[in-house]
């Protein structure tokens, strides 16, 4: 399991509502492995790669949101790209929280528990950030590398601002979104 990871804790806060996460990943295990996480080592929001599909979750009783995709992740030597998009704004449910994988919205869910209108997220926060672990720093490591890691503070984009298909049909990452 890797043990590289980034940290960082904002000294102030900026948008709670509305953000998007955006990386370019090749994992190197199928094992459980934390991609973002934003919070404290009560309550958090992860995104991380399980077993049984990726998944987006906020860890606090006030604010619980949860999406997990049936789409798996098992092909070690592929990247991938995937976007959280977070708009907490939206008037309809299912557009506050979207996952993209390789350009196309995931929309078969294993489980989709979204959040209440206008709720703050603790991403953008004063409170720790880590890409590639837990908020409790050292668990679920993310195996494998990452690419072209964006965190878009007060924007809610879908996929196509960071890749686009080439001539092939192929989804390929724009060097300069």
């Amino acid at each position: 399991m890797a043990s590289t990871y980034l940290t960082r804790t904002p000294s102030s806060n900026s948008n709670r509502k509305t953000f998007t996460y955006s990386a370019w990943i090749k994992i190197g295990s199928t094992a459980t492995m934390q991609l973002f996480s934003a919070g404290d080592s009560t309550y958090y929001t992860s995104f991380r790669l399980t077993q049984t599909g990726l998944r987006a979750t906020n860890y606090d009783p006030s604010t619980a949101w949860n999406l997990r995709t049936n789409r798996l992740f098992r092909d070690t030597s592929a990247w991938y790209h995937i976007v959280l998009r977070v708009d907490t704004t939206q008037s309809t449910a299912s557009d506050r929280i979207r996952i993209y994988v390789n350009g196309e919205l995931q929309t078969s869910l294993l489980e989709n528990t979204y959040p209440s209108q206008n709720i703050n997220d603790h991403v953008n926060s004063t409170e720790l950030h880590a890409i590639g672990t837990t908020i409790a720093v050292g668990s679920n490591n993310f195996d494998g590398s990452m690419s072209h890691i964006h965190l878009c503070d007060g924007y809610s984009y879908d996929a196509s601002a960071f890749g686009e298909y080439d001539a092939n049909g192929v989804w390929k990452i724009k060097t300069s979104p």
